[in-house]
């Protein structure tokens, strides 16, 4: 199963929002993650739609986590972007050719969608027991205790309105 690389960047923008203490703007997250601001306001969309960030409008609007980041699993935010169909759709291929199963012999799923429904399930499984807070511990794990709290200082220093050094 590929994913889309919106999934990607939602769930950096998860990990990101686990060090926010006020909503933080689309604009400033696609700065943090040099990416196009348009592209990743899709994400953040399907973020809210799904009710894992609420978007507040105004001066001192943005994005912001609904719930505590230890209830927010890596599947919900796969869902939110991708949606939550199986990476596997049997098409009854054994229904078909000169050999085919005629539908009424075909009356559970064989073992090929067995086998991509039970992977399916434990990748789902595996993925629902992955919290943000669990990758926004990674974080600091991989890059050292100071990485998330750097994140909070650039969050809360200066826009695009202010000069800063590139």
């Amino acid at each position: 199963m590929k994913l889309s690389g919106g999934v990607e960047w939602a769930l950096h923008c998860c990990v990101v929002l686990t060090t926010a203490t006020e909503p933080v703007p689309a604009v400033r997250l696609a700065e943090l993650h040099d990416v196009s601001g348009s592209y990743l306001a899709k994400q953040l969309q399907a973020l809210s739609r799904a009710g894992l960030v609420n978007s507040a409008q105004g001066k001192a609007g943005g994005y912001a986590l609904t719930r505590a980041p230890e209830r927010i699993s890596v599947l919900d935010v796969v869902e939110a972007v991708d949606g939550s169909r199986p990476a596997f759709v049997c098409t009854e291929i054994r229904q078909r050719g000169p050999l085919a199963t005629p539908p009424e012999s075909c009356t559970r799923p064989c073992a090929i969608t067995r086998a991509m429904a039970t992977a399916d399930a434990a990748w789902r499984a595996a993925l629902r027991d992955i919290s943000i807070a669990d990758l926004a511990r990674g974080v600091d794990e991989d890059y050292g205790t100071t990485a998330l709290a750097g994140i909070r200082t650039w969050l809360a220093g200066p826009g695009d309105d202010a000069p800063h050094d590139r």
